[in-house]
């Protein structure tokens, strides 16, 4: 059982149990050593060619404002979701206007490819993502209750749907290799929940830190989208 998963349960009023449970698992961060080595194995079964993509940095002015860009979109999506997160945590009224500006985000990120993939694959990508936002709530909501069998349906639905990201976006660029685009996604939703339980447990300084390791990672998956596309449309930068 993941760390996270324990935690947010925890705060939901399960400590009891879930203590008895942490005796057998394998510490605190066994969610995110499991995930790391996951995502190291992942990179590690490419080949140097599959890699190429991946260390491919801005030369060009146009290149660059194309990884700013992307930059900026999934670090939007970043501060939005920890602002939802934080929201839901503190039952803040600002929560309905946090999601709004998120899955608005979304939008955004879809938009964002349609000059390379067309308006109808943009709408795809947003529709997903938007799910991926809506897919967080009866997670959190499953959490706060209390409730055990909806947390792991819920949980189970959200890494489905962040799979379906992950494959979409290898079928439109094949430098965005699908199981490197899936284990990001995966590793974002993972990271996620770390944070997110750390914030509902109150260990607000926990979660900063946890937040920051979601961040990098996903620039990191930024750069590797923005790399593939100066790949798969050279003539355009």
């Amino acid at each position: 059982m993941h760390r996270s998963r324990m935690s947010i349960a925890a705060a939901a009023g399960s400590l009891s149990v879930l203590l008895a449970v942490s005796a057998c698992s394998n510490g605190p961060d066994a969610s995110r050593a499991t995930d790391r080595a996951a995502s190291v194995a992942v990179i590690a079964g490419t080949t140097s060619h599959d890699m190429t993509h991946m260390s491919t940095l801005p030369r060009t002015r146009s290149q660059a404002a194309l990884y700013l860009r992307m930059r900026e979109l999934w670090a939007q999506h970043m501060e939005w979701t920890y602002a939802a997160v934080a929201a839901f945590a503190q039952d803040s009224r600002a929560l309905d206007a946090t999601i709004a500006r998120l899955l608005r985000n979304q939008v955004d990120i879809g938009n964002a490819v349609k000059p390379f993939y067309g308006a109808k694959a943009g709408d795809q990508l947003t529709a997903l993502l938007q799910t991926h936002i809506k897919d967080a709530v009866p997670v959190l909501v499953a959490a706060k209750s209390g409730d055990t069998a909806g947390f792991d349906k819920a949980e189970r639905a959200w890494y489905a749907n962040a799979k379906q990201i992950g494959d979409f976006l290898a079928a439109a660029n094949p430098n965005w290799h699908k199981r490197v685009m899936e284990q990001m996604m995966r590793t974002h939703i993972t990271q996620t929940t770390t944070y997110a339980a750390d914030q509902l447990q109150g260990r607000y300084a926990t979660s900063i830190r946890d937040y920051d390791t979601a961040e990098t990672h996903m620039m990191t998956m930024a750069d590797l989208l923005s790399a593939g596309l100066v790949k798969q449309f050279p003539d355009r930068f």
